[in-house]
């Protein structure tokens, strides 16, 4: 159980992040920090169990019907991620507390942080792929809004819209990917996977499910050619920035490639796809990375070359490589994160990013550059620092692939190549920002920054001196228990001494410090050589590739939709005829063996006032009023039929929904002609006619068919089950609040989200309110009659009591929350009639959207329960018990839902009606005679 804390608590912070604002910076800093800060104590207690090889597994039953369930999953390899995880989150924190201005929401955005961080773990300790798939879209999102944090910058906007379509799009790819994943496995567990790679490699689909994994996943990792929307994501602050770029978001992408690696690598298709995609980008991010003149821009485009140089790794066909791919992950997060505040610091103290102007920042910033150079030369891969380690075990793994056959020799040369624009973009930065004469044209005079917003640089980079110094105290477990994660117990050696002698690795890094020492000083030709080539700008295209779809897009729904209601039904009900007539044609026999029920005269009666009913509709239909009374009848009848046929909690249902409606429908005529001109010609009239007829057929037909053939119905199910099962004998309630529970709630969610859509429509819409009736009289003067008043006084406690009496019975005999809340609804809108909004108002002022919300939580909070008792979401509990002068009762945790649904139902309804009668309001009765 302690593992599901380790997301849930950053989850809470989230919330509590967004509570605190109001106590202070400092505190809300504080706070915010608490819980992940516990969190990472509880991976810590954990260590030692990962460490000896135990993979820990918490599952908790979801829907298990369907095999749907939370499950998390804590090995080496996510022990690593939460690590970085929740380490650097709460570095970046404390560096974000003195960061951002006062202006800035920090409540605001150390809520979308944590959110954000939930997101990240939710996909490192997944044991469920589609869990898995939640949590990743869950980071799309929630780095859409921090990378719009500043959103009245059309650059931020612009940068969070880019990633988002991009990283959302890999995201949809992916889920169609462990789809047919899991459908080759037969399950969607991830422990199952991972020991199912044989299988999976073996089967005709493993081409495609390959092709779609890698999409989201290079996608996500920025690798080429998805790689422009990483650098246009600078547009965020600083601290997201450091965040994004080291622990999470791309290297998300780097987590499924080393997640999948079991199942998916080792064959041809996964070397060629991954480990040139991650040629290609380490050396196009490296060579980019050295013409930015923005310092972001700079580190952005040496982050895409980095998780090109990761993603190599994982690519090649060495146990060894993987080895090197995960240590590079450690020590990229710890220098790259110390760059990035730099950066920050940099831009925050002097008011710039440009490196065009940032000149001789080391007598201004001493501490700060001295940090920042440590941080660039571990980045550079400079011996004694951790990046030299890492980038010299991935030198030697590209002398001992064969992923190119014969030709894999290309793999060292373009990796030193790159290396050694790696080398120079390094050099650059520190040249260029801390020494190169003076600097130009600053708003101000920089200065170091506050002494706590160094504390998060100096961890870092102290990390990166620790670890290129002292490997094997400091990172050898952590590395070990990853690597086994991916690679499995027995794992190839390897040595992270600083030394092995002279030998070919170690040749290829001088080659690069010296190559890049070359290229920066001849930067000059490089940069006219650069600027040479045709511009290209990535957001750019992007913007315009949008908008040409939004065009495309709008021009095809204004073709398929014209405004008219009429044309939308017209294709419904053609889909239908086309759907459900041309099976009919293949049926050999319409009518079954099993006889019809005979007709009854009470049955032809209803029956006949049913169909006169609809007739009467359709012949004065051009009268709305009389069309509107005339339907009432079809939908009195429809409720007789329900009871008819036993079924009273529909027949209730019905009758208390149309009276609901018809109501709605008055209220709408106010605002109506109450007559219709004659709007069909003839033609389309026998077009209507001809659809209308054939549709009947067709419905008749499968009624006729299904009528005199055998049914064999879920409902014996629920039958048998409902009060053994669900403690009820009103076997529809027991469905709703039990069975079909989780439905019930989806339903009263889409309820209170149509009713405030539905408000926001109608709040100060501006519509023409008639002062007299169709046949020209006013309105008569006296517009809230006594008598109707004094008797909907009368009535409202004998509602509510009935209300009460239809609520509590609703487990056991018809009745139930939806009813009872329709009744309550019905009892309020009388009094609105009788009274007017206003009288109501200032008796009941109550927040309907409140009650919406309150309804929806207490049901949703009730399917929680039911987890602290180790049971699936919205199990229901039930007992009897005696309770003296009473006696046998029965207590059931489905009544607290039913109450949920009672005023999800009550808020929605009330809210619709109300705001449809507020805009009568401004109406003002004419005097009589004028």
């Amino acid at each position: 159980m302690a593992l599901l804390w380790i997301p849930l608590l950053s989850l809470f912070g989230s919330i509590l992040a967004g509570l605190s604002g109001r106590f202070g910076r400092t505190t809300c800093t504080w706070l915010t920090a608490l819980t992940p800060f516990i969190a990472l104590m509880i991976a810590f207690n954990y260590s030692s169990a990962v460490f000896a090889g135990e993979t820990l597994l918490y599952h908790l039953d979801w829907i298990p019907a369907l095999g749907i369930e939370l499950s998390f999953r804590l090995d080496g390899l996510s022990l690593l991620f939460v690590y970085m995880i929740l380490g650097i989150g709460l570095l970046v924190i404390l560096y974000a507390r003195y960061y951002l201005s006062e202006n800035d929401s920090m409540a605001k955005f150390f809520a979308f942080l944590m959110l954000f961080m939930t997101a990240m773990l939710g996909i490192v300790l997944s044991n469920n792929v589609i869990q898995l798939w939640v949590f990743w879209e869950l980071t799309s999102i929630s780095s859409f809004l921090l990378i719009s944090f500043w959103w009245q910058k059309s650059e931020a906007r612009r940068g969070a819209r880019m990633a988002l379509t991009v990283t959302g799009a890999g995201g949809l790819a992916l889920l169609a990917g462990l789809l047919l994943l899991g459908n080759i496995v037969g399950s969607y567990d991830l422990g199952v996977i991972l020991q199912s790679g044989e299988l999976i490699k073996q089967h005709e689909l493993y081409v495609a499910t390959l092709g779609l994994i890698l999409l989201g996943a290079f996608t996500k990792s920025a690798q080429f050619p998805f790689h422009f929307w990483l650098p246009h994501a600078m547009a965020a602050p600083t601290p997201v920035s450091a965040y994004l770029h080291s622990a999470t978001m791309v290297k998300a992408g780097i987590f499924l490639l080393a997640r999948f690696h079991p199942a998916l690598a080792g064959t041809e298709f996964w070397f060629m796809f991954v480990g040139l995609t991650g040629l290609a980008t380490l050396s196009f991010g490296a060579y980019m990375a050295l013409f930015k003149h923005d310092l972001k821009g700079l580190l952005a485009y040496s982050t895409v070359s980095h998780l090109g140089l990761i993603t190599l790794l994982l690519g090649l066909d060495t146990q060894l490589a993987v080895v090197a791919a995960i240590f590079h992950i450690i020590n990229h997060a710890t220098f790259k994160a110390s760059l990035f505040m730099a950066a920050g610091i940099i831009d925050h103290e002097s008011g710039t990013r440009d490196m065009r102007k940032l000149n001789g920042m080391l007598k201004f910033l001493p501490y700060t550059a001295t940090l920042a150079m440590v941080a660039a030369a571990s980045m550079a891969g400079v011996p004694l620092l951790n990046g030299f380690l890492s980038k010299e075990m991935f030198f030697a793994e590209t002398l001992h692939q064969q992923v190119l056959g014969s030709m894999s020799w290309l793999i060292p040369v373009v990796a030193t190549l790159a290396a050694v624009f790696s080398v120079a973009y390094s050099i650059r930065f520190i040249h260029d920002v801390f020494f190169n004469g003076e600097p130009i044209g600053l708003t101000k005079t920089p200065h170091e920054p506050p002494r706590y917003m160094r504390i998060p640089v100096e961890i870092l980079v102290a990390l990166c001196i620790v670890v290129g110094i002292f490997p094997n105290f400091v990172v050898h477990d952590i590395l070990n228990a990853a690597s086994r994660a991916v690679l499995g117990p027995v794992l190839p050696e390897y040595s992270l001494a600083i030394w092995h002698g002279f030998n070919l690795p170690l040749l290829m890094s001088g080659l690069a410090v010296l190559g890049g020492l070359f290229v920066y000083s001849q930067r000059k030709h490089l940069f006219h050589f650069q600027a040479s080539l045709p511009s290209f700008d990535a957001k750019e295209f992007f913007e315009l590739r949008v908008q040409q779809l939004v065009r495309w897009s709008r021009e095809f729904i204004d073709r398929l939709e014209n405004g008219s209601l009429q044309r939308y039904i017209l294709f419904v009900l053609i889909s239908v005829i086309i759907l459900a007539g041309l099976p009919l044609f293949d049926m050999v026999q319409l009518a079954g063996t099993k006889p019809l029920s005979a007709v009854t005269p009470n049955a032809a009666v209803g029956a006949g006032l049913l169909i006169a009913g609809a007739l009467a509709t359709l012949i004065w239909h051009q009268n709305r009023m009389v069309a509107l009374l005339t339907i009432s009848v079809v939908g009195l009848m429809v409720s007789v039929a329900f009871t008819r046929y036993s079924a009273p909690d529909l027949a209730l249902t019905q009758l208390t929904v149309e009276v609901v409606t018809i109501i709605l429908l008055m209220l709408a005529l106010f605002f109506l002609p109450q007559k219709t001109p004659k709007e069909s010609s003839s033609l389309r009239i026998l077009r209507d006619l001809a659809i209308a007829s054939s549709l009947g057929v067709i419905v008749g037909s499968l009624c006729y068919a299904i009528l005199t053939r055998p049914l064999s119905s879920i409902s014996d199910f629920f039958l048998a089950n409902a009060k053994i099962g669900g403690g009820g004998t009103n076997v529809v309630n027991v469905i709703l609040v039990d069975f079909r529970g989780f439905d019930t709630l989806g339903e009263i969610t889409v309820l209170g989200i149509a009713a405030l859509g539905i408000y926001k429509m109608l709040l100060n819409l501006p519509l023409f309110m008639p002062s007299r009736d169709g046949e020209g009289r006013p309105w008569a003067r006296e517009r809230h009659p006594i008598l109707l008043a004094s008797i909907s006084q009368s009535l409202l406690p004998l509602a509510l009591l009935v209300t009460v009496y239809i609520f509590l019975r609703g487990h056991n005999l018809p009745g139930g929350g939806f009813i009872a809340g329709l009744i309550t609804a019905i009892a309020f809108i009388l009094q609105y009639m009788a009274h007017g909004s206003q009288w109501i108002y200032d008796r009941f002022d109550v927040n309907y959207r409140k009650v919406i919300a309150f309804g929806i939580a207490i049901a949703f909070m009730t399917g929680l329960g039911s987890w602290l008792f180790g049971r699936p979401f919205l199990t229901s509990w039930f007992e009897y018990f005696d309770i003296p002068l009473v006696g046998k009762v029965e207590l059931a945790s489905a009544l607290v839902f039913d109450l949920g649904v009672y005023l999800t139902v009550v808020g929605s309804v009330l809210m619709i009606l109300a705001s449809l009668g507020k805009l009568t309001l401004n109406q003002q009765p004419e005097a009589e005679g004028k």
